[in-house]
């Protein structure tokens, strides 16, 4: 594998069109572009990587996997009442479809949904304790403690996402929020500023595998995770990821990538050039090619 690995990472490296980075929040703007990194993590704990893997990216989006998971492990089946499972086939900062459909989220990760999972798990707390909630999961899952939050990126997305800001108010004014909008994007921002390498993000996607060594929730919460990565962890590209690359994955606009490859592997790629739907453009075709080489999928 060591070996594929390679040879993706010099195809990338030698690709022209890369995507554009995330220039909405302008610390990413500032991430070069000819960056790629990739890493497969084993259930034993063995990792193979290649490229820029060691080198540390902003998460974004892929927190909601796990903060989803945290949701589904303290809330159950009533998480559902309040965010649904279903693809949008809409941008994932979608306002218009929120206000057709009454303020109830398609499903947890376009935007609106990820807010209101994190005020689900908010509760009555603060955001500095759910916070360090948080990164003890991701820690424990990654079996490293040297994972934190970038404060730059968080108040840059806190000066910039007035989308989100809008879709927080429309969710208060449709009684889908329990806290003060404040509260909750104060605490979204900085979960989506995570900072991880694509070895510790590979590491934390492997209690997704369903591997019993690897094991930190349970085996339903397991399948309904992989379940929406597969039809929505693209947004409005989920299916075509889903046909390219046959494996359930999360985007982040931050470039990276968390592809799971149930009983195997968890597989993390990084390039920050994004495609029209805001997923990573060399990370979908280096995601492709790795699991064509492998013979990965969940449809044969």
């Amino acid at each position: 594998m060591e070996v594929i690995l390679g040879e993706i990472a010099t195809a990338m490296a030698s690709e022209a069109d890369r995507g554009r980075v995330a220039d909405f929040i302008p610390e990413l703007a500032r991430v070069d572009p000819k960056l790629f990194g990739i890493a497969v993590a084993l259930p034993t704990g063995q990792t193979i990587t290649s490229g820029d893997a060691r080198v540390p990216f902003s998460i974004q989006s892929i927190s909601k996997v796990f903060t989803l998971a945290m949701g589904l492990g303290r809330l159950g089946d009533e998480l559902w009442m309040r965010v649904g499972r279903e693809p949008s086939g809409l941008a994932f900062n979608s306002i218009l479809q929120l206000e057709q459909e009454g303020g109830r989220p398609r499903n947890p990760f376009v935007n609106a949904g990820a807010i209101v999972v994190t005020d689900a798990i908010l509760a009555a707390n603060q955001p500095r304790e759910l916070l360090a909630e948080l990164l003890r999961f991701v820690r424990a899952a990654a079996g490293d403690d040297d994972i934190h939050i970038n404060k730059r990126v968080a108040k840059s997305e806190a000066n910039n996402a007035h989308r989100n800001w809008a879709l927080a108010h429309m969710l208060k004014a449709r009684n889908n929020l329990r806290n003060d909008p404040h509260r909750v994007l104060g605490a979204y921002f900085h979960q989506c500023a995570i900072e991880m390498n694509c070895v510790q993000l590979a590491c934390a996607g492997r209690f997704l595998i369903g591997a019993p060594e690897t094991a930190l929730i349970s085996v339903e919460n397991v399948r309904h995770i992989n379940a929406l990565m597969m039809t929505c962890g693209h947004y409005d590209g989920s299916g075509e990821f889903a046909c390219r690359v046959g494996l359930p994955g999360k985007s982040g606009v931050g470039g990276g990538i968390l592809v799971v490859v149930p009983g195997r592997a968890s597989v993390a790629i990084w390039s920050p050039g994004l495609n029209d739907q805001g997923n990573s453009a060399l990370g979908t075709t280096a995601a492709e090619r790795l699991a064509r080489h492998m013979g990965w999928t969940v449809f044969s």
